[in-house]
């Protein structure tokens, strides 16, 4: 894994958005992604209200009304920054994403070791500042990618943001196999994610479920697929059953088809 730390990954993750979306054409910016709900267009709007509202900005007084996707108080949060840009053109989102990155690259290039590692609130509980970096640049990533599955423009697929995603995606599967799948104790579960970003993370369920320093020769069972196929899974993006075609198993196809259906971890 690469050893270059959150800011300078903070500001490579801001580049690739910008790179990609410097791309796009009217049509593109407006196609669906698999984020329900959400354009590509709506996509840029929620990286910029988060971004927004870490720099201490306040939220849009704006009224998305009811939404179907809405599921939780977060994504009602989420709603309202980007249905406040949904009719905007382009060119505006993008500029103002342009403000907004360059301002947080400017405030966290100002950081000190003290303050990296200064309390703050994350999204998975209370934590450092480089901690909510971290969740920050695995959450750009993951929209990125959502943007350009939708647009057919695949990219940053390896390299130091895509390892950084894959790490923080790799930490959660006890959660997944342990609390939300709860097989018997002794199942092992190996997820196998092939390509230079990806990884072997083995899993074993004795109480509580936890990774394992080596990988068994005979797991229960065994998951391989891509890094693209292993992200869309943790975040809930597409149909399980569907995504189950990228999937190789070996040994236990009942449980196999648990874990898959239980996949999603993401908010």
């Amino acid at each position: 894994m690469s050893e270059i730390g959150v800011v300078d990954k903070l500001e490579m993750a801001f580049r690739s958005i910008d790179d990609l979306c410097s791309s796009l054409t009217k049509e593109q910016w407006a196609l669906p992604t698999d984020n329900p709900g959400w354009s590509v267009q709506d996509n840029l709007s929620h990286i910029i209200g988060t971004e927004s509202a870490i720099l201490g900005r306040a939220a849009p007084e704006h009224d998305p009304g009811e939404k179907p996707w809405v599921r939780n108080p977060i994504g009602a949060g989420n709603e309202v920054q980007v249905d406040f840009r949904r009719y905007w053109p382009p060119d505006k989102v993008l500029e103002e994403f342009r403000e907004v990155s360059g301002e947080r690259i400017k405030a966290t290039q100002a950081m000190s070791a003290d303050d990296l590692q200064a309390e703050s609130w994350t999204p998975v509980g209370q934590g450092t500042v480089a901690d909510l970096l971290a969740i920050r640049i695995m959450d750009i990533w993951v929209h990125e990618q959502d943007m350009r599955r939708a647009v057919g423009k695949p990219g940053n697929l390896e390299g130091p943001i895509a390892e950084h995603a894959f790490a923080r995606h790799s930490t959660a599967m006890p959660f997944v196999v342990g609390k939300k799948v709860a097989p018997p104790d002794g199942t092992t579960v190996v997820f196998e994610v092939t390509g230079p970003a990806g990884g072997t993370i083995a899993v074993e369920k004795q109480g509580r479920a936890n990774v394992l320093n080596e990988v068994p020769e005979s797991p229960t069972v065994k998951l391989t697929m891509d890094l693209e196929t292993f992200n869309r899974l943790c975040c809930g993006r597409g149909d399980p059953q569907e995504l189950r075609k990228s999937v190789t198993i070996q040994g236990d196809t009942s449980l196999a088809a648990q874990i898959l259906r239980e996949f999603n971890f993401m908010i």
